[in-house]
């Protein structure tokens, strides 16, 4: 008999519909996948000659459970540059990618009982792995076409036992990017009433438009010793599968992840750790610069394709790399008591019949979104997003007959 905690859980949605093209495509279809959180794209040579060299010198032995002090180094002087702030050795941990700080964190801070804000369309791994650490999510809903958080409505749901708000900006998977105001009120909430802030940075390389990323110790440095700023290597390098992230959080919260890993993962994987430390001591800049240049123009494309979409709101995508789409007034127009009602039909006749791998909003908790990655290659978007908005400006037509 399992354990009564698995019945808090179901499966990634993210990762279904990710197997769902792939299943797919082994039947024998073209399926074009815009499903998966990633940039098709080749990794760093930095990365993988820091992983061969790694390998070539034998070393395959046990780091600090919280990852190599020399690579920890290297993500302080990182984040000091990126934020301004000042940050050192002790304030770091590496991981086996962000999923594992994220759950250090929960882990961590969370009793039984406590309550945790989330801020909904959300990342399905927020809530699941609170509900692991015996807490309770409370969900904060985010409007189009912004989906940034109101303060109001973030205060309202405050009660005794919140212990912590998860914030995630630029945004999986509405590429939202919320305003210094926006963190700035969080901030000062999250001091007067004693919470945990857990920011989730992972798309902190992806913001467009001219604008950048402002991490919320940027924009309120009194709230830093109660943040707990999460990223990872996956996105901006291109290494999704090489599971290497970090956090960097209060010498308590560090101490305490020293405790976890020690018993879950020993320390995150050494070859990826000297691959990553390669690259930070001889890259130069020029693949996170280019990596940005070509999604800044797949961006363009796919905003220009999706303005032909009729009922459907074009999406902001100021950051991350997802379009999300509103489909609600789109559904609303269609006939009761036919086959599309929800994001999650769309996202089954998408693949059925367009051969287009999407991710329905059920997954984030929202029924009328949509989300579409513009990581992959350029010329699978295109025809992609093509076959969408044909399809969906179909629906209407089909749904009458």
């Amino acid at each position: 008999m399992l354990a009564q905690r698995m019945s808090l859980l179901s499966g990634s949605g993210t990762a279904a519909a990710r197997e769902a093209a792939k299943i797919a495509t082994a039947a024998g279809r073209q399926i074009i996948d815009l499903a998966a959180g990633e940039v098709i794209i080749e990794p760093p040579v930095s990365v993988r000659n820091g992983a061969i060299a790694a390998i070539n010198a034998g070393t395959n032995r046990y780091t600090d459970s919280i990852g190599l002090a020399s690579l920890r180094e290297a993500v302080a002087k990182k984040l000091t540059i990126e934020t301004g702030i000042g940050w050192n050795t002790d304030d770091i941990v590496i991981t086996a990618g962000a999923k594992q700080g994220l759950l250090d964190a929960a882990l961590a801070v969370l009793d039984p009982d406590d309550e945790v804000i989330i801020f909904r369309p959300c990342w399905p791994t927020f809530p699941s792995q609170v509900l692991l650490a015996g807490a309770k999510p409370v969900f904060v809903d985010v409007r189009p076409p912004t989906y940034v958080p109101d303060i109001v409505a973030i205060r309202a749901a405050v009660t005794p036992r919140t212990k912590a708000i998860i914030i995630n900006s630029p945004n999986n998977p509405t590429g939202a990017v919320y305003d210094r105001k926006t963190l700035q009120d969080i901030g000062d909430l999250a001091i007067n009433y004693q919470l945990w802030i857990i920011s989730d940075e992972c798309y902190s390389s992806f913001v467009f438009n001219g604008g950048h990323h402002e991490s919320i110790v940027m924009a309120h440095p009194r709230v830093r010793s109660r943040t707990i700023l999460v990223n990872a290597f996956s996105k901006e390098l291109a290494i999704t599968g090489w599971r290497v992230g970090y956090f960097a959080a209060p010498l308590e919260i560090v101490s305490a992840a020293k405790k976890l890993q020690s018993h879950t993962t020993s320390n995150p994987n050494v070859i990826a750790q000297h691959a990553i430390l390669h690259h930070l001591q001889v890259g130069d800049g020029r693949f996170e610069r280019e990596m940005h240049r070509r999604l800044t123009d797949a961006r363009i494309m796919g905003l220009h394709i999706l303005s032909g979409l009729r009922d459907v709101d074009a999406p902001s995508a100021e950051g991350s790399f997802f379009f999300y789409l509103n489909l609600s007034t789109l559904i609303a127009s269609l006939p009761q008591g036919r086959h599309v009602r929800t994001s999650d039909d769309v996202a089954r006749l998408l693949l059925k019949e367009a051969d287009v791998g999407s991710v329905a909003g059920g997954t984030f908790g929202d029924p009328n979104g949509l989300r579409l990655s513009f990581g992959a290659p350029p010329a699978q978007l295109e025809q992609g997003l093509q076959k969408i908005v044909e399809t969906l400006n179909s629906l209407k037509t089909r749904q009458a007959v």
